[in-house]
């Protein structure tokens, strides 16, 4: 391979593809705005369909369609000529893709659609095609050029198709008032997910799992407790539970740092860190893991309203939970 001219035909393929991005902010008009009515006021799925190429941009349309607040699934025109146009139903909205706008499996299925008298969107390059003329709004996104030397591959017209439907998704989401959290919901798997919606409550350490030692403890038992719970932390309570401090692994080595020192006869209440940072349970694991990072610390107590222990978390727990 010549390295030079590969490097030189991918630099080609890029701002050929981005010049045919660019172009079409020149159709974000009132056509557009047409298109999305249609899509806002569906009480049913937007139905996507694309052949090729096309219908795998098509796929992805969908879904960013789906996860951003706007029920949408795909549908092949060819198997919905046998059968799949049955998904279709009078409360869709049908989004119809096709570069040349003469798709035969798509205009095969035309008749039906309208039919059933629900609004066509259709978009393609060539707004004198028939399913550019058939559709209640059309979208040009005709682009130049391929980015393809042979100019025969679909590259920037399945770019420019797959830009313009993300313009709808996204125009839909703001005007649907669709939050992070609305996000969230539709993806409790995903990292964002996890984010906003684990609770401290959902990973913290309860009941007999939670290390603690009294304020008369010696640091030897504290350690012991610290050994045995594994969070790299002991809580410090007094006699009605109310946190008063806590000992972390960072506390032991700033106590042997100060010279020789007896662990056996040494106090907790002498080396503790006292008004420790808390959480509460209901709030986000992901503000527990801000704390955690702003104040550098590992772990933390998880107290009630009163201030009584209840609960601990440690850096390790937002690991396995995802959200760091």
């Amino acid at each position: 391979m010549d390295k030079d001219k590969v490097t030189t035909l991918a630099t080609a393929v890029i701002e050929t593809e981005a010049d045919a991005v660019r172009h079409l902010k020149t159709r974000i008009d009132d056509t557009f705005y047409q298109a999305c009515e249609h899509m806002l006021g569906c009480k049913g799925r937007i139905v996507v369909t694309g052949m090729g190429k096309s219908g795998h941009i098509g796929g992805k349309i969908a879904a960013t369609l789906a996860s951003t607040g706007t029920p949408a699934f795909f549908v092949h025109p060819g198997e919905a000529s046998h059968g799949d146009l049955g998904m279709i139903t009078q409360q869709d909205v049908v989004l119809a893709l096709s570069n040349s706008g003469e798709t035969d499996e798509i205009l095969t299925i035309l008749p039906l659609i309208k039919r059933l008298g629900i609004p066509l969107i259709a978009l393609t390059g060539n707004p004198g095609s028939r399913l550019a003329e058939e559709a209640n709004v059309h979208l040009d996104i005709s682009v130049d050029k391929e980015a393809c030397p042979l100019g025969l591959a679909p590259t920037s017209s399945t770019t420019a198709t797959l830009v313009m439907g993300d313009a709808l998704a996204v125009s839909l989401l703001e005007s649907r008032g669709f939050t992070a959290n609305d996000f969230a919901l539709s993806h409790p798997g995903g990292r964002l997910g996890k984010r906003l919606l684990l609770h401290v409550q959902d990973i913290m350490h309860t009941g007999e799992g939670i290390p603690r030692v009294s304020e008369a403890a010696s640091l030897s038992e504290a350690l012991v407790e610290m050994t045995q719970k594994g969070l790299g932390m002991t809580v410090i309570t007094d006699p009605d539970d109310q946190v008063i401090g806590v000992f972390t692994d960072g506390d032991l080595r700033r106590v042997l740092d100060h010279g020789e020192v007896n662990v056996r006869e040494l106090g907790i209440a002498d080396c503790m860190t006292r008004e420790p940072k808390t959480i509460r349970p209901d709030q986000l694991a992901a503000e527990a893991l801000q704390l955690m990072d702003t104040k550098r610390i590992n772990a933390m107590p998880v107290v009630d309203t009163q201030q009584q222990l209840i609960g601990a978390i440690n850096m390790h727990d937002l690991l396995r939970a995802g959200v760091v």
